[in-house]
């Protein structure tokens, strides 16, 4: 099934959304349909807010943006009619932890010792992904663990480096750190320091920090992460036979 709009309008009336009410979560893209938000690089991309996404002036000296009161067709990139109440949206842990890495590995020197030890972890990823920053959630965790690729940063690469990694544990696990707040300052501060355009995640960071649950690792789809992995490779395996070994190895799995 293709992810737009109406897909998702289809599946939210066939399970019967309304009735239920549930708590909804998924990526940015998602959450865009399930808003009405208009897809891609967009002025208003925040449902929370009219922050200008094109300020770059703005971005990291104003942290208090205007309310959106409401999700209105035809105002400040709202195309569509909103499926689920804003409220009811759940913001990915996973997603914005790929998001700040990202960040962080494109902002590394790509001749220093730190990025090169990166290319050794991941030698089947390429060059492309490598210096844009794409990873999957076990390789975010790989990294966060690595003692090798710590020694090999520089010292102003560790001190940034550390400071993604008190957001992941203060923030983005099962407990929030009594200090968060100023755990995800250091982290803003850092990312500004490096010269990381102000994304929609880090936005969040700067500006929603009351939208957060309490309980984010709860919320984790790190283990939905993996199945689409699997489930990406058997399609690779397969590319588009439909016969009964197919068949068997999804019933299987």
């Amino acid at each position: 099934m293709k992810e737009d709009y109406e897909n998702v309008k289809q599946l939210l009336l066939k399970i019967n959304y309304a009735e239920f009410n549930w708590q909804l979560c998924g990526d940015f893209k998602m959450l865009g349909f399930l808003l009405g938000l208009q897809g891609g690089y967009t002025k208003y991309s925040c449902f929370l807010c009219l922050w200008n996404s094109r300020a770059d002036g703005e971005h990291y000296k104003k942290i208090q943006w205007p309310p959106r009161k409401e999700l209105m067709p035809g105002k400040y990139n709202v195309i569509k009619e909103t499926l689920v109440c804003r409220e009811k949206v759940l913001l990915l842990p996973l997603h914005i932890k790929l998001g700040l890495e990202k960040q962080f590995v494109k902002a590394l020197d790509f001749e220093g010792e730190a990025f090169q030890e990166i290319r050794t972890m991941f030698p089947k990823l390429s060059d492309a992904k490598l210096k844009g920053g794409i990873f999957v959630g076990p390789q975010i965790t790989t990294m966060l663990k690595s003692r090798t690729l710590e020694d090999k940063m520089t010292e102003t690469e560790r001190k940034r480096g550390q400071a993604f990694r008190d957001v992941v544990d203060g923030l983005l696990g099962n407990n929030k750190d009594p200090n968060y707040g100023e755990i995800v300052n250091t982290l803003i501060t850092s990312y500004q320091k490096m010269g990381c355009r102000m994304s929609l995640k880090l936005h969040f960071l700067c500006s929603h920090l009351y939208f957060f649950q309490e309980n984010w690792g709860d919320f984790s789809e790190e283990h939905g992460e993996r199945f689409h992995q699997d489930i990406q490779l058997m399609e690779r395996r397969f590319q588009g036979r439909w016969d009964s070994a197919m068949m068997g190895d999804y019933m299987w799995f």
